[in-house]
């Protein structure tokens, strides 16, 4: 689903606006003034409001705006791309429809992005950059936590994971995704963590799958009794695709 999200600039042409107009309309409200002030008034808040539009029309041609609503309609991402240097930042919703840069994305971006809720509070977005790598960001927007504290994904999913026709092994060594037969270990250094729901494990310096909580996963604090919930593996590719569901098998 799609909504509008301003950003830091287009929000200055807003609030211009809408301040010029509100101290206009308390004026001819509370103030007595003559009919020939308020035409000339009128003109120059017309005339203003205009080139407040014309620049705001102009901002937005230079800019292509990516936004996405969560399933349960509570979060919004929003993604702004420079259309000429191939730059994007990820918005932060406050205030409603105002929204201020969060992060900015890595390396010059080609093409469209693709974005995929892995849950509620979970956005998978999957690009190509100019060295025609694949890279994934995920915007996250909860916790399984108490919210209150930090903790690794990787040290949470500890452990055998089963899904259908595929697993996924959490260890020392790093976490290892096996399918067909083949067994892929992407070891620590190579895994990128995003807030405390998701990791990114890579390969070669491009992205090949994302792992995230599941809405029921119960995050324990000592990181060592058996795993409560489910996780789900996703795919880093610019074709259509689903998250799987994986199940708790057993500890290493």
């Amino acid at each position: 689903m799609v909504c509008t999200c301003i950003g830091t600039g287009q929000s200055v042409y807003m609030i211009n606006i809408v301040c010029v107009a509100c101290l206009f309309l308390a004026n001819i409200l509370l103030l007595r003034i003559t009919k020939r002030f308020k035409i000339i008034g009128s003109s120059i808040i017309f005339l203003f409001i205009a080139v407040h539009v014309v620049l705001l029309v102009d901002s937005n041609k230079q800019v292509n705006n990516i936004t996405s609503v969560s399933p349960d309609f509570k979060h919004v991402l929003s993604i702004k791309k420079n259309v000429e240097s191939g730059s994007a930042v990820y918005y932060r919703s406050y205030f409603g429809i105002l929204a201020r840069p969060k992060d900015s994305l890595p390396a010059e971006i080609v093409g469209d992005f693709k974005v995929d809720w892995l849950a509620k509070d979970i956005a998978a977005v999957t690009y190509k950059t100019a060295d025609n790598s694949i890279q994934q960001f995920i915007a996250t927007y909860g916790d399984r936590g108490d919210g209150t504290s930090y903790y690794y994904v990787g040290a949470q999913i500890h452990g055998n994971w089963q899904g259908d026709n595929i697993k996924v092994v959490s260890n020392q060594e790093g976490i290892s995704v096996t399918q067909a037969n083949q067994t892929e270990l992407f070891t620590w250094d190579t895994i990128e963590q995003f807030g405390t729901l998701a990791v990114v494990l890579k390969k070669n310096n491009e992205a090949a799958w994302t792992i995230s909580l599941n809405e029921n996963f119960e995050v324990d604090s000592a990181a060592s009794q058996s795993n409560v919930g489910n996780i789900r593996l996703y795919k880093a590719i610019l074709e259509e695709n689903q998250p799987i569901t994986l199940h708790y098998k057993s500890s290493n």
